[in-house]
């Protein structure tokens, strides 16, 4: 079969602006496509991040003219090239986009998302018109774009530059569905008919989600075992009974690792490099994360690293219940990342009160994230549901041991470590417990404790391999089956 030509979209987008791993996978995959000669185009919104980053960003030459709430509203697209030289376009609406974040603040979501992100739907196809693009994979992401199948079967389903393309939906995390007033319908121009329960309607809401799962040719969530949770009760959240319908259409494909940012070896940000064959740098890495965070103890304490969103998702409800206990274990711990209100303000006060052995930061900042992979000796991922999960990944890489909670992702990738057998690349708890998470932490400070063991599994971990590769030829294989359909 011939190489694809395939349009990217998502709502985030690194190195141009990021919340948590969409944006990751959104940089990294659009790069494993193009190594196997296929065309890619990206397109993103044009945010104040992405203005304000060191980007060079040049408008195009031509307007979009874009339906929307019954008029065509004006607009521009930008474009810019990732380091691969895959062109990247922004659509602009500083009405919609020009804000502070990307879908709230910490007090909330913006009220208008719906309509942020109809508009930028809409945007996207008539971007492709435009620039006379007509791709053979329109291949969608999250709740954000999930609307585009949707136009597809719809209102642009005889459009002459759509006729040959199939769309692809991802499902990076299905308790963010975009559920939003019927009265929603009206403003994203689609058809009375399709606010039904084979359509988009959900419990007398619009659900955005739904249309994605219902209206694309192929869905796929980022781990195998994300794809079989989200079809039952516990992890479906309402739409279990819909995705059940479509099973025969669902994929789950691991995320990959973009090494080339996330390796120890190379990475610009730590203060010493180190790799499996000589890991005489990590030490130095601890001990300037120790300095970083005016963390004061002993220097047998290993350094429990967390770099997460704050929210009960992420585990932080039983991270809060166990801190105590896990203070008199002989451990440091460092958390980096922003998210809920209270759990802000709530480890904001437990860093003052163990100011010499727990580390708090509230912010988004990449090259501490960095300097934590490398300078912490685990890394701690309690998390309630996991669809994915990367930094358990790049900690592998690292040589820092994670302690993970097994669901989703994380149970795909990591294997509790067997001292007996010396296999297993890591520690991992079931029951969603506080007990639980402080029964893996001591398993783990067992090992530490024994230095030989404590190196084989190092060694483990960092011999792992989740690039890109594998998993770029997976999606290549689902586009090639949905195309053959038609």
């Amino acid at each position: 079969m011939k190489n694809l030509k395939i349009l990217f979209v998502s709502s985030e987008v690194t190195p141009f602006a990021k919340t948590g791993g969409l944006a990751d996978v959104s940089g990294s995959l659009p790069q494993a496509l193009e190594m196997l000669g296929h065309q890619v185009v990206i397109v993103m919104p044009l945010y104040r991040w992405v203005r304000e980053g060191e980007h060079d960003i040049k408008q195009v030459e031509k307007s979009l003219s874009v339906p929307f709430r019954g008029q065509n509203l004006e607009t521009q697209a930008f474009a810019a090239k990732t380091g691969k030289d895959i062109p990247v376009y922004f659509i602009q609406r500083e009405e919609f986009f020009d804000r502070s974040g990307l879908y709230g603040t910490s007090q909330g979501d913006y009220f208008d998302n719906p309509e942020r992100f109809i508009f930028f739907s809409r945007s996207v196809l008539e971007l492709c018109q435009s620039l006379e693009f007509q791709p053979d994979i329109i291949h969608c992401h999250d709740w954000q774009t999930s609307l585009i199948p949707v136009y597809l079967r719809s209102l642009y389903k005889k459009n002459p530059s759509f006729q040959q393309a199939s769309s692809v939906f991802t499902i990076h995390n299905l308790a963010y569905q975009g559920v939003f007033p019927k009265e929603i319908l009206s403003v994203s121009g689609f058809p009375l008919e399709l606010f039904s329960m084979k359509g988009l309607e959900y419990y007398g809401k619009m659900n955005f989600m739904k249309g994605g799962i219902l209206f694309s040719d192929a869905i796929t969530t980022v781990s195998r075992k994300y794809a079989q949770e989200i079809q039952t009760p516990e992890y479906g959240y309402g739409l279990e009974g819909v995705l059940k319908d479509r099973s025969v259409d669902i994929y789950g494909i691991l995320n990959g690792v973009d090494y080339a940012s996330w390796n120890p070896k190379t990475d610009p940000h730590i203060t010493s490099n180190y790799d499996v064959k000589d890991l005489s740098g990590k030490k130095r890495c601890k001990e300037e994360l120790l300095s970083i965070f005016k963390l004061r103890g002993s220097d047998e304490f290993p350094v429990i690293g967390m770099i997460s969103r704050l929210a009960d998702q992420k585990g932080f409800d039983i991270l809060a219940e166990a801190l105590d206990n896990l203070m008199k274990l002989g451990l440091y711990l460092v958390i980096l990342g922003t998210g809920d209100a209270k759990y802000e303000k709530q480890f904001t006060a437990l860093g003052k009160k163990y100011a010499n052995r727990l580390g708090v930061k509230i912010a988004f900042d990449n090259v501490l994230a960095h300097k934590i992979e490398a300078g912490s000796d685990m890394f701690l991922m309690p998390s309630k549901y996991e669809p994915c999960g990367l930094n358990q990944m790049y900690s592998l890489k690292y040589g820092t041991i994670p302690i993970v909670r097994a669901t989703g992702g994380l149970d795909d990738t990591i294997r509790e470590f067997n001292p007996e057998a010396q296999k297993g690349n890591g520690f991992k708890f079931k029951p969603y417990s506080s007990s639980d998470l402080i029964k893996a932490v001591k398993r783990a400070i067992y090992i530490y404790k024994n230095k030989l063991l404590w190196t084989k599994l190092m060694a483990n971990a960092m011999n792992e391999d989740f690039s890109w590769g594998k998993s770029a030829q997976k999606y290549e294989e689902i586009y090639k089956k949905v195309l053959a359909r038609t």
